[in-house]
């Protein structure tokens, strides 16, 4: 599997669409995945709008619990990283960070970024 990095720079604003949840390996189970150091996975639902065109959203994984994030928070991503994948008749593309955090400087009014 080849990874890519990403210019988060060039994505424009990066929005928390739904708030960080252990990433579950087996719905029967209820197992949480685990990184090669132990850390549980989480993943980010984050949205993408680069220049007025539609949003994306994409799911991050990052190892450990990503702190003060909410829905609707602007975030910084630090360390993205695409990897594309096949199973199958299945594929896509798959994203993961070193952090994701708050983005620093007030919080945006009215969903509107600036």
């Amino acid at each position: 599997m080849q990874s890519i990095p990403v210019d988060t720079g060039r994505l424009g604003v990066l929005r928390c669409a739904i708030a960080p949840e252990a990433k579950i390996v087996n719905p029967d189970t209820k197992e949480v995945r685990k990184d090669k150091d132990g850390n549980t996975v989480y993943t980010v639902a984050v949205t993408v709008r680069q220049d007025a065109r539609r949003i994306s959203v994409i799911e991050i994984a990052v190892a450990g619990e990503p702190k003060g994030i909410e829905e609707g928070q602007i975030l910084k991503v630090s360390g993205l990283t695409a990897f594309a994948w096949q199973m199958g008749d299945r594929h896509g593309i798959s994203f993961r960070a070193d952090s994701i955090t708050p983005a620093p400087g007030p919080p945006v009014k009215g969903g509107e970024a600036r």
